[in-house]
């Protein structure tokens, strides 16, 4: 190996082995925004629509939208249409989005550790 060839970066899962790869599967879902604040706020109990868009926060409903089925695509949500008029649609987690429940919780804990604190749109620091 050259020294010019050890100094070169390698690309995110590249060269790394089976972990890493996984590592970056893993951000390529959950990294992207929205998708760990919506597993964050569902449970397996599940949400109606509009109840997780308040949760969520600043989110446009086309946006929530992609996401729970990105997400559903993905086996960490599904999705439910109930037999009413009108017709009702709840989101809950799977067993696989279950599991990620303590990941996030632990992530929050660092984050409030470690990172400086966002106050929600709208409100006012001071």
């Amino acid at each position: 190996m050259t020294a010019e060839s050890s100094a070169r970066p390698s690309a995110p899962g590249e060269g790394h082995g089976q972990c890493d790869a996984a590592l970056v599967a893993a951000f390529d879902l959950l990294g992207k925004r929205w998708n760990g604040l919506i597993l964050g706020m569902l449970t397996p109990e599940g949400a109606g629509f509009a109840e997780l868009r308040r949760s969520v926060g600043a989110i446009t409903d086309s946006v929530l939208s992609d996401r729970l089925s990105e997400l559903a695509r993905a086996g960490l949500v599904e999705r439910t249409v109930t037999d009413t008029r009108p017709p009702g649609v709840s989101y809950r987690l799977t067993a696989s989005g279950s599991a990620l429940k303590p990941i996030l919780s632990r992530l929050a804990g660092w984050a409030s550790d470690h990172l400086p604190e966002k106050c929600p749109p709208g409100e006012n620091v001071g």
